[in-house]
Parts: structure tokens; sequence; C-alpha cells
């Protein structure tokens, strides 16, 4: 931890409310540029790291509010991973958190859906993999036995862009030509979503549009696809495997994954009202992350994320 932490977190123990240091500031000190030395190869891949990471932190203000070290561990495991932080890729993305147990906001890696497609190419095991939304009037037959699937797709782009999403198929197929096929109708996705994102089931209740759920139910829905296919069918390379248990977690500074935490979301509930918190996910699905969409300025809750 560097001075500047220790005495933010002295001054906070003291009643006092210090003005946080930003980020671009503090990784600049000579605790954080030893860290950066210590874990990237030479002095243009620490500059243009620096510059990514630093870009991302400046235009997220919850981000900003984290604890430094936090963010750095959590964009080393994405540099480690060969990914960009950049929103406009959506490969991994910084997602603020409270922890509550050691009373601190904290950054988590969480990868993207684009990152997992990045992942499963580099493998080299996969000739095809599809993932993507069903529209109303598309599926002629499904089979879940067979796995045979007839599906009529509607070709004018604008007019399925607008019509209703009925469920969701995602299929790949290796250089060896195995493949494996899935397709969840939507009341099966929204069943799931339930059970297993208590922000989600609290913004249907409510009538909130906290979660990411709430806001882009397709794109979570094929992340979800996605991992249930990769993860259960798919060849998981060394890369993907470190990349499915960082996913959701906020890094230690040796690259593992924190479980010591109690971790509910930061800014999109009232914090005054407990009530409307919600809490952590079970630590047995705490593993299973959703997809990501661009995440907009607020943070979320781990039950946004599990599956």
């Amino acid at each position: 931890m560097s001075n500047y932490q220790q005495n933010y977190n002295q001054a906070q123990q003291n009643g006092i409310q210090p003005r946080k240091p930003k980020f671009s500031a503090m990784i600049q000190t000579p605790s954080y540029q030893k860290s950066l030395q210590n874990s990237l190869s030479n002095p243009k891949e620490i500059q243009k790291f620096t510059a990514a990471i630093t870009s991302v932190v400046s235009t997220n203000p919850a981000v900003e509010e984290c604890e430094a070290a936090t963010i750095l561990s959590a964009a080393l495991c994405g540099h480690a991973l060969g990914l960009t932080p950049s929103p406009q890729l959506g490969q991994y993305y910084l997602v603020p958190f409270n922890d509550r147990k050691n009373g601190r906001k904290v950054a988590t890696f969480v990868l993207g859906y684009r990152g997992y497609i990045q992942l499963a190419i580099r493998s080299g095991q996969y000739k095809k993999l599809i993932v993507t939304e069903i529209k109303d009037g598309e599926l002629i037959g499904w089979d879940p036995l067979t796995e045979d699937i007839e599906i009529k797709p509607i070709l004018d782009e604008e007019r399925r862009k607008v019509t209703e999403t009925i469920g969701y198929y995602a299929m790949f197929r290796y250089i060896n030509g195995f493949e494996k096929v899935i397709y969840w109708p939507k009341e099966k996705m929204k069943a799931h979503a339930l059970q297993y994102s208590a922000g989600y089931a609290n913004d249907i209740k409510r009538g909130w549009t906290n979660t990411f759920w709430s806001k882009d139910f397709d794109s979570m829905a094929k992340k979800t696809m996605l991992r249930q296919l990769i993860s259960k069918w798919g060849v998981m390379s060394v890369e993907m495997q470190n990349a499915y248990v960082a996913d959701n977690h906020v890094m230690n500074d040796d690259g593992t994954p924190d479980y010591s935490g109690d971790y509910v979301e930061a800014g999109d509930y009232d914090e005054a009202t407990p009530q409307n918190i919600v809490e952590a996910a079970p630590p047995q699905y705490q593993n299973e992350a959703d997809n990501y969409g661009e995440p907009p300025a607020g943070a979320y809750s781990l039950d946004d994320l599990v599956e």
C-alpha cells in the first residue's frame, strides 16, 4: 500500500474526510511504479499500460473512487490475459463495489462478452462460435435431445432489430468437427436471471432498472449462453481458465482472486436505506459471471453478474 493510501486511510480512521488522490497521481508514486516494473517487461509497455488504464479510470468517476491498488490489480489481470480495458472494445471492465467487511470501495475485474470470444479464438480449437438472439417467427423447430434446430432468419436487419426476442442460441464447432448447440427460450432465461440475480428480482419487484439484466437483458443473456456453452462443453485454455476464475472478483497483488470481502453494489441504490441494498451472491455462485455491456458510471451488485 502506498504512503498516499496509508495517509488517506489513517485520516479516515481519525474522523477526517481527506481529499482522495486521483488514480493518475497514485500510479506515478514509487510503490506503484515498482509494482508495474515487476509486472511489465519494459518502460514502453508500462507507459502504454499506464496511459490506457488512466484514461479509462478518469472517464468513470465511480471507478476513480475505488482503492487504487484494486484498480491496478484488476487492470494487470486484464493485461496478463492480453485484453484491453477500452469500453468500446468490451473485452473486460473495471467495476466498482463497496467492500463492507473491510470498509473500502474496490474495483473488480469483469470479463466482457468479447473477451470470452477473444480467448476462445486464441485457443485455436474453435472453427465456429456463435451466440445470438432468436426473434419471433424465426424458430421453426428445436429438439433438445438431438440438438437439431431449424431457424428461418429475418434477413431485413432493421425489421429484425425491432422484432421481439423469444430465445437465445449458442453453438461452437471445433476444428476436429465436434460441435455443441444450446437453445434457451426467453422464459427460461428470465427464470435463470430471477433465481441468480437478487438485484434483478428487486428491480422486477420495485419497477426499477438498476441492474444490467434490466438495462440490457439480451446482452446479459448472450454472455450467459456463451459461458454455459464453453464452461460445460468447450475446450478451455489455461488463459480461459484463469479468466474464468478471475471474472467478477477483486484481485490480490499476487494476481489471485480475493474471496475475503463482503461486496455490495455502490451507487445505483440509496445507501441510506439498507432495505434497498442487494446482498452479495452466495459463495457457490460467485464464479459464475454473466455478460456486461458497456457499463455506465454507476456500480453494480455481485448478484447482477452471477448465473
